[in-house]
């Protein structure tokens, strides 16, 4: 048995690495993180989440891809069975003493007299009339302790200030607008939208602001889309939904941070309906994800219209000015620690110049060169600079391209709508930019194949992967359509 266990573990090392592959690394961060493999005989794969609405979403959503790449490692997989850890717990045996103090039953849910011993099924939409129904005989109050704990908000770093933020040009709108929120003025706003790229200060901004009004005493609940998704279903599981949903409306400032990563369609329902409370009721709302709503492909149409529909505010990558102050800025705040720390000119110039992605790649190239000096007591030059750097280093970094980039070079070429490449439509003038738009967009964007097949009209990751190959074998014996992707690229990059 152990043999067998070990051999398993090492099949689905390869399985999550091809996944990670497949998917990419948000994607498989949010939905496989936490997947655990728990044993495997008779052709079954058992695997094990943390939650129901998790296995509920992998079986709607990856059941079969999962198992495609359990049969690539061992052909006679033919399933894949999902359990939740945790959900099969003992009946506790009651004693004569306990059994008068018993809770009252639970509703009964239809198809529940087919369940095993000891495990009640969660049905989100019978838990959610169960617990308005319980509200009815008092059994769950909007203000109890299990409400407040679901409300708990994320811890917020003590860093993340208006004073430790730098403003330059590309943040300044962003900076504004978060001051406004935060200086208690009626709502003139509202959602306030916040896109940019990892590491350009949305977070920073977003915790400035809840910091500043949970100062003054107002409510304030800061939440990762993934963290309101995860206690939304625990509320909906401890029959408190009702009491989740009372104090959820009751806050007077709601900050989701990585909206990209609300997933779920009762979840989406639930946090429109608590948009559409909070905004009626002149409560304030900040969002933040990697993109703007109308690229936020797998949201509800409803929640999409209503984040569009306050101010949408981007934040781009800092410019040589900007990078210069953040260091400036960050030394300033080093010198506190270490009396003695010193960056001479030329270096701040060096990294600035070179690191130019994100704020937070500066830092972390500041904090290197910290630890040199702290470390070895050797003086931080351009040369140790160069050296303790070098990976991070980028001194022709190309420009960022997006998939909407790509659509609208290949349709202008093409002679082609945006609406075309979308659309069904199987004709060839059709089809074959609308493969060489896919083909770009994954050589040339770092978006994994299901994420590409989402922005072109909600297509399957193997579409996205046959468009590619199709590509690839035709400009491998086909000299003008080489020539034209060629130019095509020039362009983009342009």
């Amino acid at each position: 048995m152990q043999v067998q266990e070990a051999v398993g573990s090492e099949h689905w090392n390869r399985v999550k690495k091809r996944l990670r592959a497949e998917l990419g690394e948000d994607v498989f961060s949010s939905w496989f993180a936490r997947v655990d493999l728990e044993d495997h005989s008779d052709g079954t794969i058992r695997l094990s989440v943390p939650t129901r609405f998790l296995k509920q979403w992998i079986q709607s959503h990856y059941n079969d891809q999962l198992v495609g790449l359990w049969k690539g490692e061992c052909e006679s997989v033919h399933r894949i069975e999902l359990t939740v850890r945790g959900a099969m717990r003992p009946r506790p045996t009651a004693t004569p003493a306990t059994k008068s103090l018993s809770a009252p039953k639970r509703p009964k849910i239809p198809g529940s007299e087919n369940r095993m011993d000891g495990y009640t099924p969660i049905n989100p939409v019978v838990d959610a009339q169960a617990a308005t129904a319980a509200v009815g005989v008092g059994r769950i109050d909007a203000s109890s302790d299990a409400a407040r704990d679901v409300l708990q908000g994320a811890a917020l770093d003590p860093k993340y200030t208006f004073e430790t933020f730098v403003e330059g040009d590309s943040n300044g709108l962003a900076l504004a607008a978060a001051r406004q929120v935060a200086s208690g003025s009626p709502v003139t706003f509202n959602p306030l939208y916040l896109h940019a790229s990892v590491g350009l200060g949305k977070t920073h901004l977003m915790q400035a602001v809840a910091a500043k009004v949970r100062a003054s005493g107002r409510k304030v609940l800061y939440l990762t889309a993934e963290h309101f998704m995860y206690r939304f279903v625990a509320a909906l599981k401890a029959q408190s939904a009702l009491a989740f949903k009372e104090t959820l409306r009751t806050i007077d400032l709601l900050l989701i941070d990585d909206m990209q990563f609300l997933h779920g369609k009762q979840v989406q329902q639930e946090f429109c309906h608590t948009l559409n409370a909070l905004i009626d009721g002149a409560r304030q709302v900040i969002v933040a994800a990697d993109r703007t709503p109308s690229e936020l492909d797998t949201l509800d149409d409803r929640v999409r219209s209503r984040l569009s529909g306050g101010l949408v505010v981007g934040i781009q990558e800092p410019d040589f000015s900007l990078r210069r102050n953040i260091l400036t800025t960050r030394v300033s705040q080093t010198q506190r620690t270490y009396a003695n720390f010193e960056v001479p000119e030329n270096v701040l110039d060096y990294v600035a110049r070179h690191v130019v992605s994100s704020g937070r790649d500066l830092e972390g190239a500041l904090n290197r060169l910290i630890a040199h000096n702290q470390l070895t007591n050797h003086p931080i030059t351009q040369d140790m600079a160069e050296l303790t750097l070098r990976d991070l280093i980028r001194s022709s970094e190309p420009r960022r391209v997006k998939i909407e980039d790509i659509q609208r070079v290949v349709s202008k070429h093409y002679n082609v709508t945006k609406a075309d490449l979308l659309s069904a439509r199987r004709t060839r003038t059709i089809v074959r930019p609308r493969q060489i738009a896919m083909y770009l967009a994954k050589v040339m964007t770092p978006r994994s194949l299901p994420e590409i097949g989402r922005r072109f009209g909600n297509r399957d990751h193997t579409t996205v992967l046959h468009a590619v190959r199709k590509i690839e074998e035709l400009a491998r014996t086909d000299t003008g359509l080489s020539q034209e992707l060629e130019l095509l690229k020039r362009m983009l990059d342009a």
